[in-house]
This record gives C-alpha cells, sequence and structure tokens, in this order.
C-alpha cells in the first residue's frame, strides 16, 4: 500500500528509521522491473527473514528492465514513499540508475553509504551482452560508478515454464552470498576482497531456471552471446494486432503527406559458437547459477585477481 504523499525531494521517513537497527549493515535493494515485481518482493521477504540487515528499497515506478544506463537529465524525478514490510523504500519515477543515484545522494536516506547494493531479482537472463540492456546491471554499475560494491541478480525467466515461487527460491539460494557482506571489516582482513572496497568492481548471478534443476554454484566468464535491438511493425500503438515486418532505412518523404507508423522492440537472441563451460551462458544452460565477476577497470591483471578473490568468496559463503 503506497503512502499519498510524493515530491521530487520528500523527507526521511524517519518513523521508519528510528525503527531500524543502526548496528546492522545497511543494503540498498533496487531493480529494473519495478517496485510491484515478485522478485523484488520475494528478495526483500528473505533479507528480512535472514534478520542480518537494515534494508532499503529505492526502485523504478514501472518497468524499466531495458533502460540501460539512461538516465533522466530534462525532467524532474517524481519520488513516492511506500509500505514495504521490513524495509524503508520509496518509488521513483525515473530508471534504475536515477534510482541508485538519488539514493546514493543521501536526498532520501539519512545515511552515508550503504555496505552493499542489490539490484534484483529480475526476470531474464543478463548473461553475455544481454548486460548493456539491462537495466538491472546498469543499476548496480552506477553503484560501482559511485564506490559503493554491488550484486545484480537476474533470474532465467522461461514463460509458461516457471512460476513465481520459483523467484523465493533463487532469492533463497542467493543468501548466503549476500551474508558474506554483514561484516565488511572482517572481510576486508581476511579475504582482501575487492568488491567490499570502492575498486569499481562487481558480480552478477544469473539464476538457473529452478532450485531442483541447479547444480550449484559456478564462477562463470561474461559470455559473447548477444541480443540485438530489432524492431516488429504494429498496426497500432497497442500491443494487440501486431505485425511483423522488415524494415530498413526510412524513405524521404518528398513532400508527401506524413504517414504515422508504430513500432515495438523486440531483443532477438544470436546464436553464436561459443561452447566454452567456463562462460555465463553455458553455465546456465547446463544448469548452474552463474556468478560473473563484472569489472569497470580494462585491466586484464585487475580482472584476474578478482576472478581468484570472487572464487575464494564463494568458497567461503558456500561453507565449503
Amino acid at each position: 500500500m503506497r503512502s499519498t504523499n510524493s515530491s521530487s525531494l520528500p523527507s526521511h521517513p524517519r518513523n521508519v528509521e528510528e525503527r531500524s537497527d543502526c548496528s546492522k549493515p545497511l543494503l540498498l535493494i533496487t531493480n529494473g522491473e519495478g517496485i510491484d515485481s515478485p522478485g523484488l518482493s520475494f528478495l526483500v521477504q528473505a533479507l528480512r527473514s535472514d534478520g542480518r540487515f537494515t534494508l532499503h528499497v529505492c526502485a523504478p515506478q514501472s518497468d524499466k528492465s531495458v533502460a540501460g544506463h539512461s538516465v533522466t537529465a530534462r525532467e524532474t524525478v517524481e519520488v513516492c514513499s511506500v509500505e514495504m514490510s521490513g524495509a524503508t523504500a520509496f518509488e521513483v519515477s525515473g530508471t534504475p540508475v536515477d534510482c541508485v543515484s538519488l539514493a546514493l545522494s543521501g536526498a532520501l536516506f539519512s545515511w552515508s553509504k550503504p555496505v552493499l547494493v542489490i539490484s534484483g531479482i529480475n526476470r531474464g537472463s543478463s548473461c553475455g551482452r544481454n548486460m548493456f540492456y539491462s537495466g538491472a546491471v546498469a543499476a548496480a554499475r552506477e553503484a560501482l560508478i559511485c564506490g559503493v560494491p554491488s550484486l545484480c541478480l537476474s533470474y532465467n525467466w522461461k514463460t509458461d515454464v516457471r512460476c513465481e515461487s520459483d523467484l523465493k527460491n533463487a532469492a533463497n539460494v542467493c543468501l548466503p552470498l549476500i551474508s558474506e557482506y554483514r561484516n565488511p571489516r572482517r572481510l576486508l582482513t581476511e579475504y582482501r576482497n575487492p568488491i567490499l572496497s570502492p575498486s569499481k568492481q562487481g558480480i552478477q548471478i544469473d539464476r538457473t531456471e529452478s532450485m531442483e534443476q541447479s547444480l550449484g554454484i559456478k564462477l562463470a566468464q561474461l559470455s559473447r552471446d548477444a541480443s540485438a535491438a530489432g524492431a516488429a511493425r504494429c498496426l497500432n500503438p497497442h500491443r494487440m494486432n501486431v505485425e511483423i515486418e522488415s524494415v530498413g532505412t526510412a524513405g524521404q518523404l518528398n513532400g508527401q503527406p506524413t504517414m504515422k507508423k508504430y513500432f515495438r522492440l523486440e531483443l532477438l537472441e544470436k546464436e553464436t559458437e561459443d561452447a566454452d563451460d567456463d562462460l555465463d551462458s553455458k553455465a546456465v544452460e547446463d544448469g548452474y547459477v552463474a556468478v560473473t565477476p563484472v569489472s569497470l577497470s580494462s585491466s586484464s591483471t585487475d580482472e584476474s585477481k578478482l576472478k581468484t578473490e570472487v572464487s575464494s568468496w564463494i568458497s567461503v559463503a558456500l561453507g565449503r
């Protein structure tokens, strides 16, 4: 149930924050699908039941799954407080990146920085180059740019095959990994994990189709599988009566009356010849939960070090 008060810069919900345990590490949770998505709800429920963190949520008002790293530059962003059990929450009219940027600015929450930003759980794979379209991945990337470690959680959702309860299982699978952030000072000392410092590195976790089919958690590399933005010609601006048509470059008007055309964006999977078992898309296809380190650094040395330390982090989180 949402509150009725909204503004571009709302006041801090002090009545909620005063009830929070200040001794617990702070988490910021966002996503790409919007504040009402089941994946976000199940994640918040799981973290609330776990009880290790103080939870703050700042998520888009509507679905922004394929917003990429876009921001709202020339319009006012509207923010509204939302009642969410166990968390201080706001919905934002802008993009996932807007949500993270605004939350970390201190305008919404009375904090310095959270120990971790989590984006998810979003339905649909973010393996390979899908991450460049993903609003969820962009939200996690924005946190890294701001110097805060982040996780992006996505689920390899298959329409008419999976059900919403699978997202609850996915949230529980991720809890051991998230829980290792409960004591950043200890982790920094013992594991020297770079994702716990502002080193511009983060983790993307792509959840396989179901808990029962999962073979375990696997450290994977970002694959070269790609999606291309195609266009579907529509007879009207609504989703009904879709006519698929291949369209090239726009023609010249040459003084002729203007005719309005409608198109709907479609992400089309491109098949590749990648068959490496270490790739994220292959790991998910084979039934693993793929964990892919993503770095803002272009240094191969940094990426190699990150992979080694993330492997250690996963082992510790799973008690191996």
